[in-house]
């Protein structure tokens, strides 16, 4: 039994991080857009109604299949300011990294929304941001989610005037249930749905304006006048030149499913990494969540995100062996390390080059969570696929005052140290968590999906993507089921603790299986029945044979879906 159904449907199907932003994109769906459009809609709904974790000015990774069957990535992801010296957190601010301004990347989502608007939708900004700006202006009935986030990070939000003044009015948290507006951002978004309009000519002409009007106009002299007050690096010219890239994604065929993830400047492979380095150990016959089958899954896991800490990083600046990294003979020699009857001590060593200086392990306390990401996928009747991973959080750094955004902050998830393959560097990009997917499936079928969830996310997915193709699950029994999480390598944030045998169980998975795991050395934490720290995985299956796609969203956090 689920908590809550697959949803069927005949046309089109939407899942989202939050109910208003599933709306969002059903209805420009309803409206006769495509699943680009809708997917745009929703994804830029989420930096409103979940600011706490996305921004619009934040970073959102997208991949797409287009209808014709090509898929490709946009990134999303923006580069640290030209200027910045890479020594600097070293240099000046003894090995860390502070919040504020200085860990400041260029903002990518608008253009990464507005692109692939231009590759692949149909409809104009205006018409994409209508929810977002109606929710911003008007308000929406603040969660229990962002509720608690903001309760829980109250001292950073009152940090800064500027961002108190909107996520902490009258000086304290809003309430759940109270209506929450943010009138600057819809004011923002507003205008560049102005400039789109004043530019005349065709919708191709009316998107650039749109994307003009953020980047080089008004907003972008207003972004880095504060940046500069603040003692920040980004210029006008990192943002005027500034374009995602676009690139081809990674596949690998496992089962006759190709499964494709964005590049090694997110943690995209080593989903792909994990899936074949445990269809090589086997688990072909162990039974759903049993204590073998978590310790294989656990196991590959850990070595898969060990190749991420050696290799990862931004691929225009650090030479990434994927290749190597994918290929079977690497994949045979990760799951030769694997023992039946024992978890690996330690993060496994690097197989390729030197790998990396890591912290001191923790024993004592239990990880961090950060509270980041949303996620939306769409497909539409004409057989487009949308998949987006959409984040950055409004605590880390200042909210431009009468802008209603924080520019990206992502710079968090490069490492000072500018040897690291993702370390700091002018013009380079950090290694990104979120990471969006997508698999076409041997029938025929198309299934994105993806979550948020920070070091969690491509485990999370992992499992779903297993508990749907090898276990033949409904993708909402696929969803609800639960899972499990190893720390068995640096964080992603800082200051990038390293639990070497920390496995999360969601406390569902019955004591025997915990206190197996526990007998083949991992040291249990054990999660609530329903973590939020699991991260909230949506997806969404269509099937050839019937017609239909079926749709599911995560009870973890605020995810709904709408199939129609």
């Amino acid at each position: 039994m689920t908590g809550r159904p697959t949803l069927y449907g005949t046309r089109h199907a939407v899942s989202a991080g939050h109910y208003l932003a599933t709306a969002a994109g059903h209805a420009v769906l309803e409206a006769g857009g495509n699943a680009i459009d809708a997917g745009v809609a929703a994804g830029i709904t989420l930096g409103v109604v979940q600011s706490d974790i996305v921004n619009v000015a934040g970073v959102a990774p997208i991949i797409l299949r287009t209808a014709a069957g090509e898929v490709e990535t946009i990134a999303g992801l923006g580069h640290w300011p030209k200027s910045i010296p890479a020594d600097l957190f070293l240099r000046e601010h003894g090995g860390k990294m502070p919040p504020g301004v200085l860990r400041t990347v260029v903002p990518a989502a608008p253009d990464a929304w507005i692109t692939a608007l231009q590759r692949h939708g149909s409809m104009t900004f205006g018409e994409v941001a209508a929810a977002a700006i109606r929710h911003a202006r008007d308000g929406f009935a603040m969660h229990p989610t962002m509720a608690k986030n903001l309760v829980q990070k109250f001292e950073s939000y009152a940090r800064w005037p500027s961002t108190a003044a909107i996520y902490l009015p009258g000086g304290r948290a809003p309430a759940v249930g109270e209506k929450f507006v943010q009138t600057d951002l819809a004011a923002m978004l507003s205008h560049m749905v102005d400039e789109e309009a004043a530019a005349g000519g065709d919708r191709a002409q009316g998107l650039a304006a749109a994307h003009a009007a953020f980047y080089r106009g008004d907003i972008a002299a207003k972004v880095v006048a504060f940046q500069r007050d603040q003692g920040g690096y980004l210029s006008r010219e990192d943002l005027a030149n500034f374009r995602s890239r676009i690139e081809p994604a990674l596949t690998r065929l496992w089962r006759g499913h190709a499964i494709s993830t964005c590049g090694p400047w997110c943690q995209g492979p080593a989903l792909l990494e994990a899936l074949l380095i445990a269809e090589r150990i086997g688990f072909s016959g162990l039974a759903h969540n049993s204590a073998e089958y978590l310790h294989v899954i656990a196991e590959a896991l850990k070595a898969a995100l060990a190749d991420r800490e050696y290799h990862f990083g931004d691929p225009a600046t650090v030479d990434v062996p994927l290749d190597q990294l994918l290929s079977a003979t690497h994949v045979a020699a990760r799951a030769a390390a694997f023992r039946a009857d024992a978890a690996c001590p330690d993060m496994p060593p690097p197989l390729i080059g030197n790998g990396t200086e890591l912290p001191p392990p923790m024993r004592e306390k239990p990880p961090e969570v950060e509270a980041d990401t949303s996620y939306v996928c769409v497909v539409d009747r004409w057989g487009n696929a949308f998949s987006a991973t959409p984040s950055d959080g409004s605590w880390n750094a200042p909210v431009v005052p009468g802008l209603g955004i924080v520019p990206s902050a992502r710079g968090s998830q490069s490492r000072v140290d500018p040897a690291h393959p993702c370390g700091v560097a002018p013009g380079k990009r950090p290694r990104l968590t979120p990471n969006p997917a997508l698999a076409v499936l041997a029938d025929g079928g198309v299934m994105p999906f993806g979550t948020p969830g920070g070091d969690v996310q491509v485990q999370s997915m992992l499992q779903v993507l297993l508990n749907v193709l090898h276990f033949g699950m409904e993708v909402q029994e696929a969803i609800e089921a639960p899972r499990i999480a190893t720390y068995a390598f640096p964080s992603s944030f800082a200051p990038f603790e390293y639990f070497p045998r920390k496995l999360a169980v969601e406390s569902r998975i019955p004591a025997e299986t915990r206190a197996a795991l526990a007998a083949l050395g991992h040291e249990i934490q054990a999660w609530p029945d329903w973590a939020y720290a699991a991260g909230s995985v949506e997806a969404i299956r269509t099937d050839p044979m019937t017609g239909l796609m079926a749709a599911g969203a995560d009870p973890r956090r605020p995810a709904y879906a709408i199939a129609s």
